[in-house]
């Protein structure tokens, strides 16, 4: 399946430096946002070297991604999923992948910090989507997002990892409660790449399809996000409009952060 996409990054109006990093390489597949943890030291350089990482990691498994490209013939009867034309072991080699990908960056970034005390405590969270045939493997650390749109519905992929979203998963908030208490405890993450040398990654495999269209960003766009109608019309541009546009939006809706808007678009053969 082919792939276009277009991507843009911004200060934001409030901020003096840009701590956001995004990679998109459609030749390979890999298409991620890293978002440097605010109050932490060096926040755009773990960020820089989380992309460069885990784009260095996923390039030296390409034997694995041209096999699993291979396989995606008629879908065998193991597959767990009659949409991901793929077998379960296969799936799993290529989730174990971009695991291992974000766990090598979390790693070596936790270690620079190490070595240089300037940068010690430097972290960032991570937003992998490696696309392979008809399916998409997601990567997640931290409170950057990944949005899936289909048929003019929208569907948040990733889950936040933050404090405010573990209160709601423990049922100590409701939903709206949690949106009542507006950015209270919303930026506090619980997971990110480099803070220690290990980091638990959440994997998701998805089944794409012609017509979808992916939006990759950082805290800094989808604070602004709540309105389904605000996702729904980005989605509606053409890809090259509507990173841009979101990131306006942002702006126009304080910039309180630094904005990354990745777009991917998913076309027939």
């Amino acid at each position: 399946m082919r792939r276009r996409h277009f991507g843009d990054t911004n200060t934001g109006l409030r901020r003096q430096h840009n701590e956001d990093a995004y990679r998109a390489d459609d030749e390979l597949g890999l298409f991620l946002v890293c978002d440097g943890v605010g109050g932490r030291a060096r926040g755009e350089i773990a960020s820089a070297e989380t992309a460069e990482l885990i784009w260095e990691w996923i390039k030296r498994e390409e034997p694995l991604l041209r096999s699993a490209i291979a396989e995606s013939g008629p879908g065998p009867k193991d597959s767990p999923d009659p949409h991901i034309k793929m077998s379960e072991d296969m799936i799993g080699r290529l989730g174990a992948m971009v695991r291992s990908a974000v766990q090598n960056a979390c790693y070596m970034v936790h270690s620079m910090g190490e070595v240089d005390p300037a940068q010690r405590g430097m972290s960032t969270t991570a937003s992998v989507v490696q696309c392979v045939g008809e399916l998409i493997i997601v990567g997640q650390v931290g409170d950057s997002r990944v949005y899936l749109a289909r048929d003019g519905e929208v569907t948040q992929l990733t889950e936040d990892h933050t404090w405010l979203n573990v209160q709601v998963q423990h049922g100590r908030l409701t939903p709206a409660q949690a949106r009542l208490k507006g950015n209270a405890g919303k930026h506090i993450i619980t997971r990110a790449v480099g803070l220690r040398e290990h980091v638990e990654v959440d994997i998701l495999a998805v089944p794409v399809q012609p017509g979808d269209r992916l939006l990759l960003c950082s805290d800094g766009l989808h604070a602004y996000l709540d309105s389904g109608a605000t996702l729904a019309d980005l989605f509606k541009l053409s890809i090259r409009e509507a990173a841009p546009a979101a990131i306006r939006h942002a702006n126009a809706c304080g910039g309180a952060d630094n904005i990354t808007a990745l777009f991917v678009e998913f076309l027939a053969s």
